[in-house]
């Protein structure tokens, strides 16, 4: 929502418009304490920051402990790894501390930064020590999750390298040999983590967790799992993490808790926190699962630690065809996930005690090269608050309102269940909580039914009805202190509360069309005024009422002077839109509050003049409300023309402009040329990997009598392998037969002497099989009867692979399925068959080992920028799409260039759309300079659109875009339509450094 003119009008108070509005008590709550000597209610500990003192964290039942305060921790989910453009982490870290987060929590995959035993790579799109300082810089506590296995992350092999799934004796958790290369990678992560621990004061690293949804005790480590957990504990404290440690239970059953294995804690004592999953179904309740839920569930399981949901989805992944999506995308995702659901979800983990709490993921992104688990495709956008293409969505309101409540209002560090209430309609489900050292009222409002509901909540002091929506939730508090004033009640859930400068601020949002009202005890009448027009007053008995629709103009402002207090009072009411637009902030001279953009990145005070930066979209004005002293204002550099008005703010003369959308090139000047040599008979394949292992130590069984055929025992953990098998007779062979087992949408294509045989692909996924891991198949080819004769042949395979299941066991074993030919059989002959295998190239430096797979074009470089696919005029054919209409098995490539100039001071967020008729049979692998940015499969999908993010994509200079198509053969292939888009556009930003990309 783009705010109006008439919201940045020079504001001037108005007469008095008097309403008759009832009211009554408030109620009264519970001040026990359990028995137990509590940290009280108070201010909760400053921004955290690398400072360089020691700092004490510690725990209670209620809440984190930091240096004696109570935190309450919001958190947020991102994934440097699915963002390889560094200086973009900075950007998206903004975004989360701007929209009320006060942590954020990294998985570090272990695949990403291993590409071989004991090589451990932090360097460039992998380096860790990068993202931690820029977290502190940023003023965010980090949740750090080294695994060693990460389950939850939708990674390759759950995270784990591929060389470890066929790693000679590394086979389960008890293994010695698994374990040494576990201490080999924890090592390295916590040489680094060690460096930034907040307790150290070298950074905010403030939290570690220990494995990912272990459920080794019911699985096959048996009665080893507590001795692995054991092993783990004692290894990072040992390496001198000494922040808390926990792990993320999948199934809040308990399993993990405290006590359930030896950590060398004394009788009484507890160095381990219990944290588990939340992942409600949208349309269905969420569950009770904190300190006041039901017994043996979620945090109930851990009676002496804060409730701590270290995965609240907010989102989902989704499958290849679209499964979840309903073959949408992520728009569906997006919308079924919406804040109604987050709120829900939200809100009941905040009534049931939840002070810890970790949203999964709070920002999408792209799983480039064969990052990614085998059931998702290349977008990760995951209905994200903040998208793949780093926008802020509605989606963030209900995170961004509840993190600066939690924040500004401390009393919600500290609940006690208070006596329950029952609403006249009882489709509303209430939460009755009390702090007990300010006796101040909590009531969590939740509607399950599809309909709204509007109720009146007996002995609440909530003197008029509430309106709920469907499947919805909202908080309400009465007997709050906001300053030096208390309310009485409000039907609108409060955003947040602080002093500026000479005044107390205190904001209220609810969903638009709703009318809030607030009502303020004040023993004496204050004189009231409304800075805008559609708020209104009255004052009875004691009381001070306000009413205001929200969503109507934008912000609404009443000023409160006098009465029981010398210190003036803002009330601001806004809608949810509205309320995205409310920015406050803490200075090391007090809060200050903006109000405006749709994004704040910064505040720097410097002499009586306050410097903001920020991202403009469209056209906007500025409010600022500051600590004493500042008298001018500059954004993004740039000085801004003020005034004061009435609310105390100053507010900018007329308005800034919007972001004018930058012009994208077409995409032309594709270059041809068809590819797999491999097929013909006489490519030299002498120096390809002889298959001839006659055992595997992977979970797959040999034929008997076969060679192995697996790509991962030949060290072939990603992307594309061929095979080619020679053998000298094939009299009498009237088919043949080659199994397969690949990840979801595998596939493989086979040649005899160069001719085609066919291409045999794996079924699309439904919602039943949409989380299996391990496909498998025999494909069986006719032999055409003129290559049934004596001599020399060769077949050649080509096996798209795909990537490789996570654990599918309750235990955590290293062993997976084979990925590759499994086996191969004649029909009416038995020919002794010589293999041969060829997978990715060794891989570079800068991308890793997940960006190439094995095919041709990609070993001899055809994806590279300065490739020079000019200088062989008769190898690369001119065309005009990237694509051909005769039918051909096998693979093709196309190349371009092309050229942006986005302003230096504009962040575009640009894709690469392809389309076609669904009908044709092809799939493309996408490379941007180098980097191979995700698969397009034309007759699957449902992803249409590939982020390009900057940094790998040169926003001002050249670019190179090479496309490989996989055909069957079956229909013409290549993109009908192959486009540039805007995703989005903001004036601001962050600078952007250059990814570098290897070339030739």
């Amino acid at each position: 929502m783009e705010l109006s003119r008439r919201t940045f009008t020079a504001l001037a108070g108005t007469a008095a418009l008097g309403l008759t509005l009832a009211g009554s008590g408030a109620a009264t709550g519970t001040n026990g304490t359990n028995g137990t000597r509590a940290v009280p209610t108070g201010p909760p500990p400053a921004p955290p920051r690398a400072d360089g003192r020691r700092h004490e964290v510690g725990f209670d039942r209620y809440s984190l402990l930091v240096d004696g305060r109570r935190l309450v921790l919001w958190s947020g989910e991102m994934h440097p790894f699915r963002l390889p453009s560094p200086s973009l982490w900075r950007d998206v870290l903004q975004k989360l501390r701007a929209h009320g987060h006060n942590a954020v929590s990294v998985p570090v995959p272990w695949n990403v930064h291993s590409p071989a035993p004991g090589r451990h790579d932090f360097t460039g799109v992998r380096d860790l020590d990068l993202f931690l300082t820029m977290a502190a810089e940023e003023r965010l506590y980090v949740v750090l999750r080294p695994g060693p296995y990460l389950g939850t992350a939708d990674l390759d092999a759950g995270g784990f390298p591929g060389w470890l799934t066929v790693a000679e004796g590394a086979a389960g958790a008890a293994d010695p040999s698994y374990l040494g290369h576990v201490d080999a990678w924890l090592s390295a992560v916590d040489a680094i983590a060690v460096r930034h621990l907040f307790t150290g004061g070298g950074g905010t690293v403030l939290l570690y967790q220990v494995e990912d949804r272990y459920e080794g005790r019911s699985g096959s480590a048996g009665a080893g799992a507590g001795a692995y957990m054991s092993h783990l504990f004692g290894k990072v404290r040992a390496d001198g993490i000494d922040v808390p440690l926990f792990h993320n239970d999948g199934g809040a059953d308990g399993l993990w808790a405290p006590g359930s294995f030896p950590t060398g804690a004394k009788k009484g004592e507890s160095d381990w926190l219990y944290g588990f999953e939340s992942s409600p179904v949208p349309g269905e309740a969420p569950a009770d699962l904190g300190h006041f839920g039901g017994r043996g569930k979620g945090a109930r399981a851990s009676a002496r630690t804060p409730g701590f949901v270290a995965g609240a989805a907010v989102g989902a992944s989704d499958p290849w065809g679209g499964a979840t999506s309903r073959g949408k995308g992520y728009i569906e995702v997006r919308e079924r996930w919406n804040p109604a659901y987050e709120r829900s979800s939200l809100l009941t983990g905040l009534a049931n005690g939840i002070t810890l709490h970790n949203t999964r993921v709070a920002a999408g992104g792209t799983s480039w090269g064969w990052l990614a688990a085998p059931h998702v495709y290349t977008s990760y956008d995951y209905g994200a608050p903040i998208d793949q293409a780093r926008r802020p969505t509605a989606k963030l309101a209900p995170l961004q309102q509840l993190g600066h409540l939690l924040r500004t209002v401390p009393d919600l560090a500290r609940l006690e269940p208070a006596p329950a209430v029952r609403p006249e309609d009882d489709r509303l489900k209430v939460y009755h909580l009390a702090n007990p050292d300010t006796d101040a009222q909590v009531y969590v409002l939740r509607n399950d039914s599809a309909e709204e509901v509007r109720s009146a909540l007996p002995g609440t002091g909530v003197g008029v009805p509430v309106t709920v929506g469907a499947r919805d939730a909202k908080l309400l508090v009465t007997g709050l202190d906001l300053g030096r004033r208390r309310l009485a009640f409000t039907t609108a859930q409060p955003l947040f509360a602080m002093t500026v400068g000479r005044q107390d601020i205190a904001a209220f949002v609810g969903r638009a069309g709703e009318t809030a009202q607030v009502v303020l005890d004040c023993e004496v009448q204050p004189l009231t005024n409304r800075l805008d027009l559609e708020p209104a007053w009255s004052y009875d008995r004691g009381r001070l009422n306000v009413v205001t629709p929200l969503g109507v103009g934008g912000l609404s402002r009443v000023l409160i002077e006098g009465g029981d207090s010398e210190t003036p009072m803002l009330l601001l009411f806004a809608d949810d839109a509205t309320a995205q637009r409310l920015w406050p902030y803490e200075t090391p001279s007090g809060h200050l509050l903006v109000y405006g953009p749709p994004l704040l990145r910064s505040a720097t005070l410097r002499g009586s003049t306050v410097h903001l930066t920020g991202d403009i979209t469209g056209e906007t004005g500025l409010e600022v409300w500051a600590p004493r002293g500042i008298t001018a204002v500059t954004w993004n550099g740039q000085p801004v023309r003020t005034t004061v008005s009435r609310a105390g703010c100053l507010v900018m003369e007329g308005l800034m402009p919007g972001t004018p959308a930058p012009s994208l090139p077409a995409l032309t000047g594709w270059r041809r040329r068809a590819e797999n040599p491999e097929s013909e008979p006489d490519f030299d394949d002498a120096r390809w990997t002889a298959a001839d292992r006659t055992a595997s130590p992977g979970a797959t069984p040999v034929p008997e009598g076969r060679p192995v055929l697996f790509a991962d025992d030949y060290g072939f953990h990603y992307g594309d392998v061929w095979y080619r098998g020679h053998f000298e007779d094939a009299r009498g062979a009237t088919s043949v037969s080659l199994s397969y087992s690949t990840g979801t949408q595998g596939l493989l294509m086979a040649w005899l002497d160069g001719k085609p045989l066919g291409t045999h692909r794996m079924p699309v996924p439904d919602e039943d099989t949409a989380d299996r891991g391990t496909w498998t198949a025999t494909a069986t080819f006719r032999v055409p009867k003129r290559l049934r004769k004596r001599g020399e042949h060769v077949l050649s395979v080509l096996v798209r692979r795909m990537q490789q299941e996570g654990d599918t066991t309750g235990g955590r074993g290293t062993r997976r399925a084979a990925r590759g030919l499994t086996g191969v059989g004649f029909e009416g002959a038995s020919p002794e068959v010589s293999w041969r295998i060829q997978g990715a190239g060794a891989p570079d430096r800068v991308r890793g080992a997940l960006n190439n797979g094995g095919l041709y074009g990609e070993r001899e470089g055809w994806h590279l920028p300065g490739y020079g696919d000019d200088r062989d005029r008769n190898a690369w054919e001119a065309v005009d799409q990237p694509r051909e209409d005769r039918r051909r098995q096998g693979v093709t490539w196309y190349r371009t260039e092309f050229r942006l100039d986005v302003d230096p001071d504009v962040d575009a967020s640009v894709g690469l759309v392809l389309e076609d008729d669904p009908e044709r049979a092809y799939r493309v692998q996408i490379f941007l300079n180098g980097w191979n940015m995700g698969q397009y499969i034309n007759d699957v999908g449902p992803q249409h659109t590939f982020m390009l993010p900057n940094g790998i994509l040169r926003t001002r200079g050249a670019n190179t875009l090479a496309l490989a198509v996989l055909s069957d053969g079956t229909t013409p292939s290549g993109p009908g339509r192959a486009r540039l888009t805007l995703v989005g556009a903001a004036r601001g930003g962050v600078p952007v450094e250059a990814v570098e990309s290897p070339g030739r």
